[in-house]
Formats: structure tokens, sequence, C-alpha cells
């Protein structure tokens, strides 16, 4: 039986016989009950504020420089002065290697040179005879018969003519000595120097070993670690944040209880087609040689948005097997808005979707609240924390 037939049945039963006062409370407090109204559904307001957070992404490490030594001319190694871990400077001799021909080539260029030197001074010798024949002609033309004419026409020839010898032997000494600077500036290629300051990570080379430039294997490989490029795959949704000269902090497995960063410095602006990541390079300084190229890092990397982002209340999402959505207080009945869940922030969460801030949303949501059913217009505000 329920309260109400209850309450009735002791009010009939009270006019039988005389009434007590509590069963006249009773009957009272029934009679002028009023049926209980729905409590008002609490709203929250979206509100809009920017987003940033850390995710962690792996990364590796690469050297700043690198770079594989080959030999530009054949020849056979004769000395290697480092080994692998060798600590080298810009300048310092790595591989000494010999070749007897070019030698050979050398000391027959510069015979040549001597040769071209002989014919030089043989054709100036020549010219200072004719110009000296010419001169003593050209005087005695000043007077009237003493020679004929002809004769001091065909000696102004012969200086002309000796003196363009004089040019073309002089020309071919230049281009003999050239030939010999050519062939001692190869000379050269034979020691092998350190581009820059590094460490030898790889030795392929041995003396007696036949090397040159068609050789697939080089002599050395350096790289430079002082210096080191941290290279970070962004994910696509995150590259709106990416800012030049942000510092970054990453550790490595290698040594879990220190902090190092690393300052972006070089963006890709492309994404790679099969991971949909932005490679963004930092900078990162290695004074101790604790961190090596090959290691990797997991980098906390900072994600900011362009705009602010809009959040609501977890409890107003409702996600069913169709949609996920939030309901809008949209003139005092109920709005079914599609939204997507982002990033989640305490008991926010964001979400993307036809929202704006300020707009009132019901704080705990169901699909139980139809779209058009009717908020209480006295629906109260819940606060956000």
């Amino acid at each position: 039986m329920s309260a109400d037939a209850a309450g009735t049945s002791a009010c009939a039963t009270s006019r039988a016989r005389p009434p007590g006062r509590a069963l006249i409370s009773l009957c009272l407090a029934l009679a002028f009950a009023a049926p209980a109204s729905p409590q008002p559904a609490a709203l929250a307001p979206v509100v809009s504020k920017p987003v940033s957070r850390t995710i962690d992404l792996p990364a590796e490490l690469l050297p700043f420089l690198t770079v594989s030594l080959h030999a530009k001319l054949p020849g056979y190694v004769e000395r290697v002065l480092v080994d692998r871990g060798s600590l080298v400077k810009q300048g310092d001799l790595l591989v000494a290697l010999s070749a007897p021909e070019l030698k050979t080539q050398i000391a027959e260029a510069e015979s040549k040179v001597q040769a071209a030197e002989s014919d030089r001074r043989q054709a100036e010798a020549q010219l200072i005879a004719v110009q000296s024949t010419y001169d003593r002609l050209k005087k005695a033309a000043e007077t009237p018969g003493a020679i004929a004419g002809n004769e001091l026409i065909l000696a102004e020839k012969q200086v002309d003519a000796t003196q363009e010898l004089v040019r073309s032997r002089r020309q071919a000494t230049a281009a003999a000595q050239s030939v010999v600077e050519a062939r001692k500036e190869l000379e050269a290629y034979l020691t092998i120097t350190a581009p820059f300051d590094g460490v030898v990570t790889d030795r392929f080379a041995h003396p007696g070993a036949l090397a040159g430039p068609g050789a697939d294997t080089p002599l050395l490989v350096i790289q430079q670690v002082a210096h080191l490029r941290l290279v970070v795959p962004v994910p696509e949704e995150n590259v709106g944040g990416v800012a030049a000269g942000a510092s970054v902090p990453f550790h490595v497995p290698a040594y879990p209880e220190r902090k190092y960063t690393g300052t972006v410095a070089r963006i890709a602006h492309a994404l790679d087609p099969k991971t949909r990541t932005m490679p963004v390079e930092l900078d990162v300084s290695n004074p101790d040689g604790s961190l090596a190229p090959g290691m990797y890092p997991t980098v906390s990397w900072p994600v900011r948005r362009a705009r602010p982002a809009l959040f609501v209340p977890r409890t107003s999402v409702v996600t069913t097997t169709e949609r996920t959505f939030v309901i809008r207080n949209q003139n005092g009945r109920a709005e079914w808005v599609d939204v997507k869940k982002g990033a989640a922030d305490g008991d926010l969460v964001e979400v993307i979707g036809s929202l704006r801030p300020g707009d009132m949303v019901v704080r705990r949501a169901t699909d139980e609240l139809r779209p058009g059913a009717a908020l209480p217009s006295t629906a109260k505000q819940a606060p956000l924390h």
C-alpha cells in the first residue's frame, strides 16, 4: 500500500473515533503536500583558455657534422695515424698515401719547364739581335742612298716576327709551369687531414692497402659530437605550436637522472607522407661527451596552440555508439552539438565543435535528455573547477 493510500485510510478511520493530535497533523500534511518538482538541470559555461602541456616524443641524436674520407688519388696507404675513438682537431694529419708515379710525372713536368725556359731565352736573344740590326739600318737610312728601302722594311718585319716568337715561348713556359703546380697540388692530396674537430668513429684503412677515388669503402669516418642534432618527429596535430628558438628538455636511457635541453633550430615545414610527422631539428651542446649519435632520447615536447581551446566539464560530454556530443541550452531548449574530444585538463576536457566561449551546456548530460526538451528557466550555473 502506498503512503498516500495509507494516509487516506488513516484519515477515514479517524472519523470513526476521536482523532489524536498526531493523526490530525499527518492528515493535514498529506492534504497540503505539493507534488515534488524535478531538480533544475545544472549548467556550466564553455570556457576558452590556451592549451599548454607536454607530450613525450621519441627522437634520435645525430652528429652535427659527419664525413667519410676517401682518397682523391690512387695510391698505397703508408701510415694511419688515428684509430676508432681518436679525438682529432681540424688540420690534423690522419692518413699518408704514396704514389711513386706522381713523383715521376712531376719530374717530367719540371723538365718541360726547363726546356721551355731555354727556348724562351733563345727567342729573347734572337729578338735582341734582330732589334739591333733594325736599329742600325734605320740609322743608316737617314743618309739618302746608303741602303735599299726594302732592307729596312724586311728588318722591321723580322723584329715583329721575333717578338711574336718570344711571346709564344713565354706562354709555353707559363703553361709548363702550370702543369708542375697542378701535379704538386695533386701531391698534396696524398696527405689526408681532419676537416673539422671531431672523433674517428670508423677506420677501414690499413698500411699497404690500395686506395683511390673509385673505392666504395672510405678510409675513415669522422663525426662532430661536441655539437649534436636532435631530430624530433612532431605529429601533424602538434606542428602548429613549433616555435624556433624554444628550449626543449629531454632525457636518455643511459642517464635517466640527468636532464638535457636542446634549442629548436631547423623546421622541415613538410610532413613525412608515411608517418604524418614533421622532422624538427634541435641543436644540442655536448661538452662532456655523455651524449652520442644514435641514442634515442625521450623529448618532453611542449604542445601549444595558435588559438585558445574550448573546455567543458568531463561529465558534459556524452558518447554513444553513433556520436559524441554535448547538450547546449539554446533559448531554454536542449540542443545536441556534435564535438570531438581533445586533451584533458583536470575536471575539464577540450572539445572541438560548433561551440563558442560562454555557451551554456548541461553539466551532467545524458542521452535521455532529448533534443528540444525544455530546460527549466531556473537552471542554475554550476561552478567550474
